[in-house]
């Protein structure tokens, strides 16, 4: 009998990523590859690269190459691995371009290519050649009008067929657009894809290109993928997209959102459902108050403010000032007067003055977030920013992305010290870190948010929802006692503090 097929996926980026992984996984165990978790015991190294940011995408290449050396110490007989393959935003993004910068990768896969993963990457082990996908404008592949999209014939990560016959362990087909899915961790907490791609035109950024125009997954595959996922163990659903707040345009009802949640929200085994993304100019009445007062919705508000002085603000084509960014978190504080906040910014556009970087500092300081992620901003290919004139120099940038973040940090600080002695509903992560058991409350989301230390770990498990008070915090993360250790708590009541990210933009 042959010896099975090995590979590993390698994720970098956002959750929606990590989403998209967990499709490529499905498809390649439903096709007989095995999965294994180092890229150093595979057979193929995948690596599921981020192309949104300069930094980003030197992580990106970095990865390729680490997988390479993997690669060449196992021609010299020091390992398994014998292909490395790029997929993900990069490879999309740059196609022939990156395999032409890289030869090091020995295939560079864009999204059309997913639905046959395994037969690209068999050829690509065979020593055959696939050859390189020529990046276009993904947003002119489906119809202008969104209401026309649903039923393009394009490959969308996260929206896939699936073969009938499944492995154990692979998520089922629920609908035209509902992709296979096999878990890479064993983590409580689990993302599900709303959506995919963008429709507005933030000068900043290239995203829209390369993943394309606004296209909703139908609710019935939400929800089936939620409950295969609360079968697999898993106890908060995150759902992501590039943009929430658009979800159901397309299916003819813009406030689908604010049904949909209840009825995830209602799934057994789930404790918590969390939503990212939020746009703040499309934030609508209804949606905060299902926010705010679902049971098992988190109170948690992802809004991508990105600044807060206008003319900065119309040079990004997007909308608000200051004060109408504080009267929405006034809305939503009034219905829900712990709710957790995170934002984004970027300092430094082509344009800003002085004053206009005092107008951020007095957004900042009224706003009491409870996580802020600060970047300074550099010039991206295909964007409209690109071409603007009154660009700052890199030390200005510099001195005012050190400036803000310091800033930043103090406040939420600030923020976390105002949790001192509320109740929160912490989901525990894990318990054999050197911290002893950490969770987050429903504030922190995984990865960009701070974390609450559990002070007791007697009967504590890892996707427990237990109710603990907080009896410090340190920095931007909280301390807090388990006041039943081990009793189960119901979720979405409680937040706590954030942290400053440095890792990814929102958009």
């Amino acid at each position: 009998m042959p010896e099975r097929r090995t590979v590993a996926l390698v994720t970098l980026g956002c959750a929606r990523n990590e989403v998209d992984s967990e499709e490529l996984a499905g498809r390649l165990a439903a096709d007989g590859w095995d999965l294994v978790p180092e890229a150093a015991d595979a057979d193929v190294a995948v690596v599921n690269t981020c192309g949104f940011v300069e930094a980003a995408k030197k992580d990106s290449v970095d990865a390729l190459l680490e997988a390479n050396d993997l690669k060449t110490a196992a021609a010299e007989g020091r390992g398994r691995t014998q292909a490395v393959v790029a997929v993900g935003c990069m490879a999309e993004r740059y196609g022939k371009e990156l395999a032409q910068a890289l030869p090091e990768a020995d295939g560079v896969l864009g999204f059309d290519d997913y639905t046959d993963i395994s037969d690209r990457l068999q050829t690509i082990l065979s020593g055959g050649v696939h050859a390189s996908h020529t990046p276009r404008d993904r947003r002119k592949l489906l119809p202008i009008t969104p209401a026309e999209r649903q039923s393009a014939d394009v490959a969308l990560p996260g929206h896939g067929d699936a073969p009938a016959d499944l492995p154990e362990g692979v998520a089922p087909a629920s609908g035209p657009r509902a992709p296979l899915r096999r878990r890479l961790d064993s983590s409580p907490v689990a993302s599900v894809k709303l959506a995919s791609g963008c429709d507005r035109r933030c000068s900043f950024c290239a995203i829209p290109a390369f993943r394309g125009s606004f296209i909703s997954r139908r609710p019935s595959d939400v929800l089936g993928e939620t409950r295969w996922l609360a079968g697999q163990g898993v106890k908060e659903i995150m759902l992501v997209s590039e943009n929430n707040t658009s979800y159901g345009k397309d299916l003819g009802d813009i406030r689908l959102l604010e049904t949909l949640l209840p009825e995830l929200a209602a799934t057994d085994g789930i404790e918590r459902i969390r939503v990212s993304y939020l746009q703040p100019a499309e934030m609508r009445p209804g949606l905060i108050d299902v926010l705010t007062s679902t049971p098992k919705v988190a109170p948690y508000f992802d809004l991508s403010f990105q600044h807060s002085a206008p003319g900065v603000l119309r040079a990004m084509r997007r909308f608000g000032d200051t004060d109408r960014f504080l009267e929405l978190l006034d809305t939503i504080r009034s219905k829900a007067p712990e709710a957790g906040v995170r934002s984004n910014f970027i300092v430094g556009f082509p344009g800003e003055t002085e004053d206009d970087l005092a107008e951020l500092e007095r957004f900042l300081t009224g706003a009491r977030l409870d996580a802020i992620g600060v970047f300074g901003y550099s010039d991206e290919e295909g964007t409209e920013a690109l071409t603007y004139d009154g660009k700052l120099d890199e030390d200005t940038i510099a001195e005012r992305l050190g400036h803000i973040s310091r800033l930043a940090e103090e406040l939420t600080a600030q923020r976390a010290e105002e949790r001192l002695g509320e109740t929160l509903q912490v989901l525990v992560e894990s318990t054999d870190g050197e911290d002893g058991p950490v969770g987050r409350a429903a504030h922190q989301a995984p990865e960009t948010d701070g974390q609450t230390l559990l002070t007791l770990s007697h009967g504590l498990v890892p996707g427990r929802m237990v109710e603990a008070k907080v009896v410090a915090a340190e920095g931007a993360d909280l301390v807090a006692e388990p006041l039943a250790a081990g009793s189960a708590a119901g979720a979405g009541d409680g937040v706590a503090s954030g942290a400053v990210c440095t890792e990814e933009a929102g958009v």
